[in-house]
């Protein structure tokens, strides 16, 4: 496949000083893949560096308040709310966000950047439990990170 260059420098934050202001949601939701034994230590709060779910919560709040300054042409917008649950399943952790906001723009970007970093964050607190003798992490993966629901009210 040959790969064209095509940038005409448009690159522009979207102009939204016409659209009145609305309630609006997002969900996203996303997964880390983890050993057994790795979902045990989680549930018997048991992990070296602490609490995961109470630390990937607080870090998955921050991430949402923070997505303008890191997606460069997201607006900067008044989160109402964030919440970020989680769930041990089978073979890992499902991460389910709920973000709101009264405002011009959707917060689509605040629900699937707040997962992201949700799951980064139990990842980097697991890592010593799913690393092999190499130091590396064959069975762990964060994956289907998606929004699943965007509405306005």
């Amino acid at each position: 496949m040959k790969f064209t260059h095509i940038d005409k420098g448009k690159a522009r934050m979207v102009d939204i000083s016409d659209k009145g202001d609305v309630v609006r949601i997002a969900r996203a939701e996303g997964f880390i893949k983890l050993k057994e034994e790795t979902l045990k230590a989680i549930e018997d709060d048991s992990v070296s560096k602490g609490n995961v779910f109470a630390t990937a919560r607080i870090a998955g709040i921050m991430a949402g308040k923070k997505t303008h300054e890191i997606i460069p042409l997201c607006h900067q917008i008044p989160i109402t709310s964030i919440s970020v649950d989680f769930s041990v399943e089978k073979d890992g952790v499902r991460a389910v966000v709920e973000v709101k906001s009264v405002g011009k723009t959707g917060v689509e970007m605040e629900a699937i950047t707040a997962t992201s970093v949700a799951l980064l964050t139990i990842w980097d607190m697991v890592k010593s439990l799913e690393k092999d003798e190499t130091g590396n992490y064959p069975h762990t993966e964060i994956r289907s990170i998606r929004v699943t629901e965007k509405r306005k009210m």
